[in-house]
């Protein structure tokens, strides 16, 4: 989202810009990064190297990065990639805009030249105010900050006006909205105001922290019908002494409590969580009474990170003392159990009829989702191409007459 916010300035500046990993053509890069885990800060670096590269060639006129590696790392990145021409943090489109020789225009606030057509992120807050031991977001993102709810209703009805059917709801903590700028927490009530807007036809939540969670957005999920029966719900571990050691505010008992709360009023819910192995500390049998956990609880989706060791964390002051052969081995084992698990719900799901976006065309089939799939992350519907016609971007009723352990195959319904 943030380098469509970036495209959409330049653009407005009249400047040429091409997204994605390049053009022969472009004389000036910006590369926009990851620092929340080892991976990606790996990929963002080797991506600079490259164009550092391309540029000492003589390929590239100037080379940018801006994101979260280089708002943590600037000073170290200054010294070892000296090719680039400037680094800019998290917060400082408009300096980066005023070395590209355009201004930041505010007209342009709540307009977004987006990368999909049909469907959009909306960051709803950026930072955190968490004290989560093994998490950098703070240090990158700063303290929590809400958006104003006018504002994110404007950009929502300029994005549906511009061809998006489906919003996605993201920020580092979803679940705290409101709370800096109101006094209170406004999840429920922005719900309801983005519901509103004609045309969205899909609204998703991400990235609901489980402490403090505010029952009264499940209201909302229940009665608006564009609201996806959908919720994110990033819980980290099942172990109660994990919990602690993570700072999470919350105990395998309390979250499980939650997890009956929401499904006993939002009966036809599908609950995605995210968990991390590996962290400091992490037993063997802390890392048994998360597998127990996950089969209890019985997730419609589940992803998996192995713990990464970051500067300036609380965790950081521990010792990184499972190995990283370790955490891989408990990463896929607990991705094997919820395979399992994902497969015996997609069985259930043969003969049911469900509505479905289509997202791209992928070999020979058409790629859809149901309102229980986020992009990228989650499960997928395939249809044949050959057999079947549909377009990119619409919605159609589906039939389902397979299914796998993450996917399922379908037929339209005339």
């Amino acid at each position: 989202m943030d380098s469509e916010v970036l495209l959409t300035q330049l653009k407005g500046n009249g400047k040429v810009v091409e997204q994605g990993s390049g053009s022969d053509k472009a004389n000036i890069v910006i590369v926009n990064t990851c620092g929340f885990i080892d991976a990606a800060k790996q990929e963002s670096i080797n991506t600079i190297l490259s164009l550092a590269s391309e540029k000492e060639k003589g390929s590239l006129d100037k080379l940018y990065v801006t994101g979260c590696l280089s708002e943590r790392y600037r000073d170290e990145l200054k010294k070892e990639i000296p090719q680039v021409n400037a680094f800019f943090g998290t917060r400082e489109l408009p300096d980066l805009l005023k070395a590209l020789k355009a201004d930041y225009k505010h007209e342009l606030l709540g307009d977004r030249i987006t990368s999909t057509s049909h469907y959009a992120y909306l960051k709803i807050s950026e930072g955190c105010d968490r004290p989560c031991s093994f998490c950098a977001i703070p240090i990158m993102r700063g303290k929590h900050v809400s958006r104003p709810m006018e504002q994110l209703v404007q950009e929502a009805r300029s994005l549906v006006t511009n061809g998006v059917k489906e919003l996605l709801l993201i920020a580092q903590d979803s679940t705290y909205y409101g709370l800096d700028i109101y006094g209170k927490r406004l999840l429920a009530e922005l719900l309801n105001r983005l519901s509103d807007v004609e045309g969205l036809e899909w609204i998703r939540l991400h990235y609901s922290y489980p402490s403090g969670f505010p029952y009264d957005v499940l209201e909302v999920i229940r009665e608006k019908p564009n609201i996806c029966n959908y919720l994110d719900l990033p819980l980290q571990h099942g172990s109660t002494r994990m919990l602690q050691l993570m700072r999470r505010g919350m105990t395998r008992e309390s979250t499980e409590q939650l997890l009956n709360d929401i499904r006993e009023r939002v009966p036809d819910i599908a609950l995605r969580t995210t968990l991390i192995v590996g962290h400091p500390g992490e037993s063997s049998d802390d890392f048994e009474e998360m597998m127990d956990f996950v089969e209890k609880s019985r997730f419609d989706r589940l992803g998996v990170f192995t713990y990464s060791h970051e500067e300036n964390t609380h965790s950081y002051k521990m010792n990184d003392d499972v190995a990283d052969q370790v955490k891989q081995e408990r990463a896929d084992h607990v991705m094997e159990l919820q395979e399992g698990i994902s497969l015996q719900i997609n069985k259930t799901r043969i003969n049911s009829e469900m509505r479905v976006l289509i997202d791209r065309v992928e070999g020979e089939f058409f790629v859809g989702r149901t309102e229980y799939d986020s992009p990228e992350v989650d499960n997928e519907v395939l249809i044949d191409s050959k057999q079947h016609y549909l377009r990119v971007g619409d919605f159609a009723n589906i039939k389902m007459v397979d299914a796998t352990a993450f996917d399922l195959y379908g037929v339209p319904i005339s």
